[in-house]
């Protein structure tokens, strides 16, 4: 078996309605699972940064343009196998106060966006890790 390691970053990203605080989550159109916001660092530019990786990726999957307001991200390690290649996986997820768009307004990799409540995000993320990050985020 093959092996080889990856770096994603990725938003968790809320919005103030009123009193509430709303939170993002996506659902990815090809294996269904629900999450937040993330992708690959340096895809497209090698040089790209975290941060700048995850503003981008909050952009195309979730719709919005969003701002980082903790420089320190919660960590997400898992591994996964595709293709008879066992992937180690990182994921930054940095928190993001929701600026201006629609999460309508999502790429291909996604079919559905919204804002939901804090007890919605924990019922709806499929994968513990996502949960753990959301709680170490809830804590910063």
């Amino acid at each position: 078996m093959k092996y080889k390691t990856e770096t994603s970053a990725g938003g968790i990203v809320f919005k103030k309605v009123g009193e509430q605080t709303l939170w993002l989550v996506t659902q990815h159109s090809q294996h269904k699972h629900w999450g937040f916001p993330k992708g690959l660092v340096g895809d497209e530019d090698e040089n790209e940064s975290k941060e700048t990786a995850a503003l981008r990726e909050v952009r195309e999957e979730g719709g919005v343009v969003a701002k980082i307001v903790n420089p320190i991200p919660a960590e997400a390690l898992y591994k996964y196998t595709i293709e008879e290649t066992l992937v180690d996986k990182k994921v930054y997820y940095f928190l993001m106060e929701y600026k201006s768009g629609d999460p309508k307004d999502h790429d291909w990799e996604v079919s559905d966006a919204k804002f939901v409540t804090e007890d919605e995000v924990r019922k709806t993320l499929s994968y513990k890790t996502e949960k753990e990050a959301f709680e170490e985020i809830l804590k910063k």
